[in-house]
């Protein structure tokens, strides 16, 4: 049997970290993404020490950054063929209203935007084994995004931001569930309850 490949954003620290160490622990291929390679380097050290599972990798990825993604996703499917298991994990809270190299604001970029193109460019490795899974690790919220101002230059609350991304996380989850069904590839929203985190 062929190893799977789990491939897991954020987890330099939180939930994507325990979520890392989890998976680690199965001998599988265990891509780790971080945006940060020093923080990402202590924690695969970290999992080393303790797992040594020679099969875990470190890559390096800003999530908020569509150049970024476009050439990571590119070297990615030139090394694997397939990916069995997506983790969407990373997400930022920013107090004050921050832009991406994109021009696109913070939260809103690496929250959701991230996350939607890492995985519509990843649906062929996705669905090349004939089944996979996606997760999306997010929260309940019942705040609706500002269509009218999605970048939050007229109003930017940052709690308002944070849980209209989530909002997002939800709608991309239901909607992509839906697009896939038949596929072999299922799509989930995973809400892993209150965790202490730098979030």
């Amino acid at each position: 049997m062929s190893q799977r490949v789990f491939l897991v954003t954020g987890v330099t620290s939180g939930i994507g970290k325990a979520i890392a160490f989890g998976l680690a622990k199965t001998g599988e291929i265990v891509l780790l993404v971080v945006r940060d390679h020093e923080r990402g380097t202590a924690v695969y050290e970290e999992i080393m020490a303790e797992i040594q599972n020679p099969n875990v990798n470190l890559l390096t990825c800003d999530l908020s950054s569509i150049g970024s993604i476009n050439s990571f996703v590119t070297s990615i499917k030139s090394k694997y063929p397939k990916i069995d298991v997506l983790i969407n994990d990373a997400a930022v809270v920013k107090r004050e209203r921050n832009t991406n190299v994109d021009g696109y604001e913070l939260m809103f970029a690496t929250n959701h935007l991230g996350p939607f193109l890492l995985t519509n460019l990843l649906l062929d490795s996705l669905k090349a084994g004939g089944s996979a899974r996606i997760l999306n690790i997010t929260a309940p919220s019942n705040v609706k995004p500002n269509f009218e101002d999605l970048q939050s230059r007229e109003d930017f609350n940052y709690l308002k931001i944070f849980g209209a991304t989530k909002m997002m996380n939800l709608l991309f989850t239901f909607e992509l569930a839906r697009r896939l069904e038949g596929t072999g590839v299922t799509v989930n929203a995973v809400h892993p309850g209150l965790a202490r985190s730098n979030l």
